[in-house]
């Protein structure tokens, strides 16, 4: 295996949070089937000393750590690009919440109209379990005029966090991240030292950001109304997400003819990330809102790591909130 890849005890080690812990469900909203899935995310768990499902039943509700789920009922076709995708959402989640279950829950298509219809199946598998869980989402798409009146209803099942990607496309917007119901996560860039321990951390030039320009600042946001006016500003938090510091992956479905181990990065190693600590600090609160009110609550103090330094597009980044990273890293558990 090489060596330049962050490992799940490195980005532990970098955020100051357990090796152990998590409950509930993680739900991974994804597009198409991903047929190598359990394997893949048994060896990535061997690997790295986590559990594993000891299932050879992929789709079985009694799966204890990880199972698929197929939101239109029927197995979809497959897709190498959305198998890497699905890859880094579902061992990524497992590396940062070990002890909750991760459900990935595959839409028929990468369609607006499936991919939601896929979350709304990821809502009720996380309300089954008692409303104890987050869904994430590593994908997105440009904004658009309706988007709050015909989706925004998605992400207001109670009891249920959700947690999108700002995309890559530095300095830019993307939906559902751009939701006021959704927790937005940016990217960011892990610097290490010549040794492997860390250095520092700065904002990644890929991470999307920006003024939303159809959603309107939610209440969350009062406290930098200075700074995004009348609109829904992104993201709220960050993690690491440059390719340069990106994270072991293992993923068998042939993509471009290679299979194995990748290094992978991008807001969609973020997204999932982000959903593992704040279910690693077990609050499991009432909705998105109520988690946001509480990473908003945590702006300036020592639960995160205002992010300095770095540039996405025409934003850089400052003291306090901004439109690069949001209100920093988190550093610990988010919600504790």
């Amino acid at each position: 295996m090489m060596t330049e890849g962050m490992t799940p005890a490195m980005l532990r080690s970098v955020y100051n949070l357990p090796s152990t812990g998590g409950s509930g469900i993680i739900a991974i909203v994804d597009a198409y089937d991903y047929p190598t899935a359990l394997n893949d995310f048994n060896v990535f768990a061997n690997n790295f000393g986590l559990p594993v499902e000891t299932s050879t039943n992929v789709t079985a509700s009694t799966n204890k750590v990880f199972q698929v789920v197929y939101a239109s009922g029927s197995k979809p076709a497959s897709n190498s690009n959305w198998a890497m995708e699905e890859a880094l959402d579902i061992q990524i989640a497992h590396a940062m919440a070990p002890n909750a279950k991760i459900i990935l829950v595959e839409a028929a298509s990468n369609s607006n109209s499936n991919l939601f219809s896929a979350v709304t199946k990821a809502s009720q598998l996380v309300t089954a379990n008692g409303g104890k869980g987050e869904v994430s989402m590593s994908w997105g798409a440009s904004e658009y005029f309706y988007e709050g009146l015909f989706y925004d209803g998605d992400f207001k099942t109670a009891n249920v966090v959700y947690v999108a990607s700002t995309g890559d496309k530095g300095g830019a917007t993307e939906y559902p991240s751009t939701s006021p119901y959704v927790v937005a996560v940016g990217g960011t860039t892990i610097n290490l030292n010549s040794d492997g321990s860390f250095s520092s951390e700065t904002g990644w030039s890929g991470s999307g950001g920006g003024k939303s320009a159809y959603e309107s600042r939610p209440s969350f946001q009062s406290g930098i109304q200075s700074i995004v006016g009348s609109a829904r500003g992104v993201p709220d938090v960050s993690f690491d997400g440059d390719p340069a510091s990106g994270a072991y992956i293992y993923d068998t479905t042939p993509y471009n003819n290679q299979t194995g181990w990748w290094i992978i990065g991008g807001t969609s190693l973020a997204a999932p990330s982000v959903a593992g600590v704040i279910n690693l600090a077990g609050s499991f609160y009432a909705s998105s809102t109520v988690e946001l009110n509480t990473i908003y609550g945590g702006l300036g103090s020592a639960n995160f790591r205002d992010i300095l330094t770095g540039t996405a597009g025409s934003f850089s980044c400052t003291a306090g909130w901004d439109f690069v990273t949001g209100i920093g890293s988190p550093y610990g558990l988010i919600g504790k």
